[in-house]
C-alpha cells in the first residue's frame, strides 16, 4: 500500500517524468547531497511560479535559485565559509532567511536555526558553546548581538547600508562554481524559554524523510492547494520542514516577519491562501479578528500545542471541516495526524501514527501499558534527530492509545502531580474549566499540600463579561471531577502567559506562585 501511495505522489509531483527525473539526478550530481538539489528540482520544474512572497519582495524559483547560488559564492569568497563551518541564523520569517538556509547547505556549512525571541543570557550560551563562524540576524537584534560575548563575523539580512544579505546580493560578484561539499547539517533549537535550548541536528536525506513528507501531502491533501501561508516561525522544526515539503511541490509561499491576526487575515485574503501552518492561539486570535477573511482556508494545520477542543468545536462550526492537528518533537520530528475525521471522532486526540513511526507509551518502570493507560510517549523513527534508527527518543510527553489507535496527550512528565498517591494530569481539569461558558483559558499547575503531598490549582481567564465566581467554579466542578482532581485553589487572572511561539507558559505560572 506504501509502495502505491508512493508512486502515487512521485508522478504528482512530477519526479516521475522525464523532466523530474533527469532534474533531480542532476540536480544531486551537481551539488551532491544537502537541500540546494530540492531547489533546484523545484525550479527546473516550476521555474516561472512564484516562490516566495514576504514583507520586503516576490520571488519566482528561478530567482529563488540563482540568488541563493549566488549568495553561496560570496559567503564562500568574503567569509570563507566551507563545509564544516557553524553559522547561526536569528531572523524571523522573510526571504533573506530562506535564500541563506540554501546557500549556507551548498557550501556544508553546519547551519543553526535561533529563536529570534532568545534571551540575552540564553544567547551568551549559544555562542559561547557553538563558536560560530558567522552570525545573520535581523537589523531589530542589532543591540542584543553587540551587547553579546559575540565576536566574530556578522551579516544583516536586510539593510540598505550595513553588510546585509539584501545588498550583498545586489553586488557584483564574480559567480564562482562552488564545489561539492560533505553534507552539513541543520540543527533545530528545541524550547528553551527559561532553561537553555537543546540541540536537534539533522542532516539531509530524501529516503529518511519520506515518510513524514508523504504523510503531509496525503493526509493533508497538499497537492491539491495552490498557495500556503507559513504562519508559524521558519526557526522551529515545523515551519522548516513545511517549508521544505512546499517548495518541493512548487507552491506559492506567503511569509512575513512575525504574527498579527490582522494581518495575517488580510494576507489569507489577498493571496487566496489555501492552506496555513498555526499553533493554536494564532487560530483562535483569526477566528476573534475576521473570519470571513479566512473562507478560502482548505487546510488549518496547527502544531506546536496542544489544541483546546473548544477551539477544535468553534473552528469546524466556523470554517467546517478544515482544521488538522500535527504532534511533533523538535528531536523525533513528525509523528502523529489528526484530520479533521478523527477530531470529529474526537475534540481531544491528536491522531493517528504516520507510516515508519513506531510509538510505545511507557509507564515509570519502561514496561508498555495496555490502551487507555497513561505513560509517557516513547518513539523510534528513520527522521529523527542525528537520524538514529536504532535509538529510541523519550518525549517527555504523558498521553495515552485507545482500542482505535488515536493517540491522547495529557500534558508534560513534570507536569504530572501526584496527591495522596493519585496520579493527576492537569491538562483533564483544564480541558473540564474550558467547558463552562464563561471560562475563556484555563491553566493548571500542582503545588505543594501538607496532606496530600501535592494538589492541583487553577488559573482562569474568564471569558468577557463574565461574572462567575470561584465559589460558583468549585460548585460546577463538584459533580464533574474526581476528588483528587478538585484545584486546591482557583485563581481569576487577567491574561496568560505564552512563549514567542504560542505555547501557554506554566514556567511562569509556577514562578509566579513560588514568588506569591
Amino acid at each position: 500500500m506504501q509502495v502505491f501511495k508512493l508512486i502515487y505522489v512521485l508522478f504528482r509531483v512530477k519526479l516521475f517524468s522525464p523532466l523530474g527525473l533527469y532534474s533531480l539526478i542532476a540536480a544531486i550530481h551537481k551539488y551532491g547531497i544537502n537541500l540546494m538539489p530540492l531547489l533546484s528540482f523545484a525550479e527546473r520544474v516550476y521555474s516561472d511560479k512564484v516562490a516566495v512572497v514576504d514583507d520586503h519582495e516576490t520571488l519566482n524559483y528561478q530567482q529563488l535559485l540563482l540568488q541563493s547560488k549566488k549568495l553561496s559564492a560570496i559567503f564562500n569568497e568574503r567569509y570563507q565559509l566551507s563545509s564544516g563551518n557553524k553559522v547561526g541564523i536569528m531572523c524571523k520569517n522573510h526571504a533573506s532567511l530562506i535564500k541563506a538556509i540554501f546557500a549556507l547547505s551548498l557550501l556544508g556549512v553546519d547551519v543553526y536555526l535561533l529563536n529570534a525571541e532568545i534571551s540575552k543570557h540564553q544567547f551568551n550560551n549559544l555562542i559561547k558553546r557553538y563558536d560560530f563562524n558567522l552570525l545573520i540576524y535581523d537589523f531589530q537584534l542589532d543591540s542584543l548581538v553587540k551587547q553579546s560575548d559575540y565576536a566574530n563575523g556578522v551579516v544583516l539580512s536586510y539593510h540598505t547600508d550595513l553588510p546585509a544579505i539584501s545588498n550583498l546580493l545586489n553586488s557584483v560578484s564574480e559567480q564562482q562554481e562552488i564545489k561539492r561539499s560533505s553534507p552539513g547539517k541543520l540543527v533545530i533549537l528545541t524550547g528553551g524559554t527559561t532553561g537553555d535550548p537543546k540541540a536537534a541536528p539533522y542532516k539531509p536525506s530524501l529516503l529518511n524523510f519520506l515518510n513524514p513528507f508523504l504523510a503531509l501531502i496525503t493526509r493533508l491533501k497538499l497537492l491539491n492547494y495552490r498557495t500556503a501561508y507559513i504562519a508559524t516561525p521558519i526557526y522551529h522544526g515545523y515551519g522548516v520542514g513545511i517549508l521544505f515539503v512546499l517548495i518541493a511541490l512548487g507552491r506559492k509561499i506567503v511569509i512575513s516577519n512575525g504574527f498579527d491576526a490582522q494581518r495575517a487575515c488580510s494576507l489569507i485574503r489577498e493571496h487566496n491562501v489555501e492552506v496555513v501552518t498555526v499553533v493554536p492561539l494564532m487560530i483562535d486570535k483569526m477566528l476573534n479578528n475576521n473570519v470571513e477573511d479566512l473562507n478560502s482556508l482548505a487546510c488549518i494545520a496547527s502544531g506546536g500545542a496542544q489544541l483546546n477542543p473548544r477551539l477544535v468545536g468553534e473552528t469546524m462550526n466556523k470554517l467546517g471541516s478544515v482544521l488538522y492537528n500535527l504532534y511533533g518533537t523538535s528531536e523525533a520530528g513528525l509523528n502523529v495526524i489528526a484530520t479533521p475525521q478523527d477530531l470529529s471522532y474526537s475534540a481531544e486526540t491528536i491522531g493517528k501514527k504516520i507510516d515508519g513511526v513506531r510509538l510505545k507509551v511507557l509507564d515509570q518502570h519502561k514496561n508498555e501499558v495496555e490502551a487507555g493507560e497513561v505513560g509517557q510517549f516513547c518513539i523510534k523513527n528513520r527522521w529523527s534527530m542525528s537520524n538514529q534508527n536504532n535509538c529510541w527518543l523519550e518525549t517527555g510527553d504523558l498521553g495515552y492509545k485507545d482500542s482505535r489507535g488515536h493517540y491522547y496527550l495529557c500534558g508534560r512528565v513534570d507536569d504530572m502531580v501526584v496527591s495522596a498517591g493519585e496520579n493527576v494530569y492537569p491538562i483533564e481539569l483544564e480541558q473540564i474549566l474550558l467547558n463552562h461558558p464563561e471560562v475563556e483559558e484555563a491553566a493548571v499547575i500542582g503545588v505543594s499540600d501538607e496532606k496530600f503531598g501535592q494538589r492541583l490549582k487553577a488559573f482562569v481567564l474568564p471569558a468577557a463579561n463574565a461574572t462567575v465566581t470561584k465559589e460558583e467554579l468549585f460548585q460546577w466542578l463538584g459533580p464533574r471531577v474526581a476528588r483528587f482532581q478538585m484545584p486546591k485553589d482557583i485563581a481569576f487572572v487577567d491574561d496568560m502567559p505564552y512563549t514567542p511561539v504560542g505555547k501557554l507558559d506554566k514556567k511562569q505560572l509556577k514562578f509566579s506562585e513560588k514568588s506569591f
